[in-house]
């Protein structure tokens, strides 16, 4: 066997070529396109950070926290969350709005806590 080629066991790949169109046929209407798959990888990219997902479970703690907030719960300094925030919030998984001089940052929707909670489970299940 060369260095490029890959060794793998019989009992991971199917030893004869057939296909069951009734299984294609059903998987091809979950089939995403070229755009939503796209968008679906780059949310994954996003969440691919350990301070990121942090910072969301700390946000589906609590109804809204100020930067300031966020950083002394997480021992890091504000220009820092700061950052993270502005990565969370181009990929709409959280929002902020200002109250006075304060930023108030939240989960954006239902959907994000849902996708947290959902992660947390998986994870702690195993």
């Amino acid at each position: 066997m060369s260095t490029n080629e890959t060794h793998i066991s019989p009992c991971e790949t199917c030893e004869a070529w057939h296909t069951h169109p009734e299984k294609v046929r059903a998987a091809s209407l979950h089939k995403l396109d070229n755009e939503t798959s796209l968008r679906l990888a780059e949310v994954f990219k996003v969440l691919g950070d350990q301070t990121r997902i942090k910072l969301l479970a700390l946000l589906a703690s609590e109804q809204e926290m100020c930067v300031c907030d966020i950083a002394e719960a997480l021992g890091m300094g504000q220009s820092a969350i700061s950052h993270q925030l502005r990565v969370l919030r181009d990929a709409r998984l959280v929002k902020f709005r200002k109250l006075g001089k304060e930023a108030l940052y939240s989960l954006d929707d239902d959907h994000v806590v849902t996708l947290m909670g959902q992660g947390l489970e998986h994870v702690r299940e195993g």
